[in-house]
């Protein structure tokens, strides 16, 4: 009998199987500019070049010129297609289909302020704003030469320079800055999308240090009806004095107020001036120098297109010859405020803008005037000033001067 035995003992081995993980496609981002989400569209980007107009450009994308017609009507209140400029982005949404319909029309106005012409069903225009974030910086520095080129040295924003030599204008000649003089300031800069630059949006408080003198300005509303603001010491008196010292920046005088002018062209014969010209190129803006009401905005003989503007019971400005006005009679206005543009309207060799300066009813010269002081802060807003620039002066003071040899 022959016994056989198996000496095959081996276990079979288990395989354990892992089950594939799939990693999820991750969708891709929504992209979305001026509130259209662009992957639902065909997007074409432009600029506006030499020549161009709003039509031309529809046509271009199949848009019909009865349609062009009837979408520039509808919208003449809101965008006026005649003013779009060369050089200015635009974008156009069509269909994704094969028609590729033009549907949305968008102008930059510029980095900020959009127009969108909406023009899938019914026409629609709107003015709209890019979300802006404010972001709060602070500065300091120590003068060599000139503000300005401090400013440029340590490579800060030159729009802080330029307003600080606004706020301070009444109380620093900028012109006669010395070595050593300094200052700090707070500030606010607008940014797009948080890291596009777009401009520097306030000053919140400063201090600047002029021949051992110390000068604080602090931002406070001291008229809340017309939403007014000034700046102020830590004192609460007004930086600002009630007029501009000229309607234009960076102008220069070509003829001054004159009752005794005689001109060689009329036979030099005696030709009263009872104006301040100041000459700058076509299209500069014309400023209001002071507070007040707009009582004309109009084109009349030798005086060409002007606006006048009523302050109060004792003063009025006019501006002469300019090239558009930019305002309305009843329309209220802020110091500063641009109300029109250089040109050469009415009788004028030249461009610039004829200042009118009237005291009681009666034209008279705005350099021979002790002009008044601007509006004092009401003694009710005083406690609501000093609470407001309390952490601000404390930010001030906490801040350290750049060391000239830095610079």
């Amino acid at each position: 009998m022959v016994v056989l035995f198996s000496c095959n003992t081996e276990k079979k081995e288990k395989k354990t199987i892992v089950p594939e993980i799939t990693k999820a496609k991750k969708k891709p981002p929504v992209i979305k500019e001026f509130g259209y989400i662009l992957d639902d569209f065909n997007v074409v980007k432009d600029t506006i070049e030499p020549g161009d107009s709003f039509g031309e450009i529809l046509d271009t994308h199949g848009i019909s010129r009865a349609k062009v017609f009837q979408i520039t009507n509808a919208i003449k209140d809101t965008f006026n297609v005649a003013r779009i400029q060369a050089g200015k982005p635009y974008m156009l949404l069509k269909t994704k289909d094969t028609t590729q319909k033009a549907q949305v029309f968008v102008y930059q106005n510029n980095k900020i302020e959009y127009t969108v012409i909406d023009f899938r069903d019914s026409i629609i225009a709107k003015k709209r704003k890019k979300p802006i974030k404010l972001v709060e910086k602070t500065a300091s520095g120590t003068i060599n030469s000139s503000l300005m080129q401090t400013f440029d040295d340590m490579d800060l924003n030159f729009l802080v320079a330029y307003n600080m030599a606004d706020i301070y204008a009444w109380t620093i000649d900028f012109t006669r800055l010395q070595a050593g003089d300094r200052f700090k300031v707070v500030y606010t800069e607008k940014f797009i999308d948080d890291t596009i630059p777009a401009g520097v949006d306030k000053i919140k408080a400063s201090y600047f240090e002029h021949r051992g003198k110390p000068i604080y300005a602090f931002r406070f509303m001291n008229d809340s009806i017309h939403k007014v603001f000034d700046y102020f010491d830590d004192q609460a008196n007004n930086l600002r004095r009630a007029f501009l010292t000229a309607p234009v920046k960076f102008s220069r005088i070509s003829s001054r107020y004159n009752l005794k002018r005689r001109i060689k062209y009329y036979g030099n014969k005696v030709r009263p001036h009872r104006g301040t010209d100041f000459a700058a190129p076509i299209g500069t803006p014309i400023l209001a120098t002071s507070d007040g009401i707009v009582t004309k905005s109009e084109r009349k003989g030798g005086n060409g297109k002007y606006v006048k503007i009523r302050h109060n019971a004792t003063y009025d400005t006019q501006y002469l010859h300019m090239s558009r006005q930019a305002v309305k009679v009843g329309q209220f206005v802020k110091q500063g405020d641009v109300i029109g543009y250089i040109g050469m309207t009415g009788n004028t060799g030249g461009p610039h803008v004829c200042y009118r300066f009237w005291k009681n009813g009666k034209e008279v010269d705005p350099f021979r005037e002790d002009l008044p002081a601007s509006k004092p802060l009401a003694d009710s807003l005083r406690p609501a000033f000093y609470k407001h620039i309390e952490p601000l002066k404390v930010e001030l003071d906490n801040i350290i001067f750049k060391p000239k040899e830095i610079l």
